[in-house]
């Protein structure tokens, strides 16, 4: 693995781990739930009357976050080299994965590992692990 220092910003990626993680903390004391994303989203799918409005103010804060950024700088380039077809697969094997996991990354990952929760901890190693399997296999046995 080669890392390229022209582009490695190590003081953003710690402010925003350290954002995500007090974010979360504060969520999770005033809002006494997790921040799990499909949790959340899952949640306004069968909604409850007193539970619509800070799940619709969570995922509206997740939709305006990126026009906010471009206030005070540019956004960062995407580029995604796959096709639309292999991206719908890829979704689809998440979301399966996420209700098989009973909740996703940012759920087990962030919230789960630091209330030391087995469960989240058993999950995020079966989710990192499945991604550098994944890894390996498309890039170093398929070659793609």
């Amino acid at each position: 693995m080669l890392i390229d220092w022209n582009n490695f910003t190590p003081w953003t990626a710690l402010a925003g781990g350290a954002l995500i993680g007090v974010a979360s903390a504060i969520f999770v004391l005033f809002n006494g739930r997790i921040a799990g994303i499909t949790g959340i989203l899952g949640g306004l799918l069968r909604p409850k009357l007193r539970d619509i409005g800070w799940r619709l103010a969570f995922i509206i804060g997740l939709i305006v976050a990126p026009f906010t950024w471009l206030l005070f700088a540019p956004l960062p380039a995407i580029q995604i080299d796959a096709s639309n077809t292999l991206l719908a697969v890829a979704g689809l094997i998440v979301g399966i994965g996420t209700r098989y996991g009973s909740g996703c990354t940012s759920g087990h990952g962030v919230c789960g590992i630091s209330r030391l929760s087995p469960r989240s901890i058993i999950a995020t190693v079966a989710f990192m692990t499945t991604g550098v399997i994944t890894v390996y296999v498309v890039r170093h046995l398929l070659g793609a």
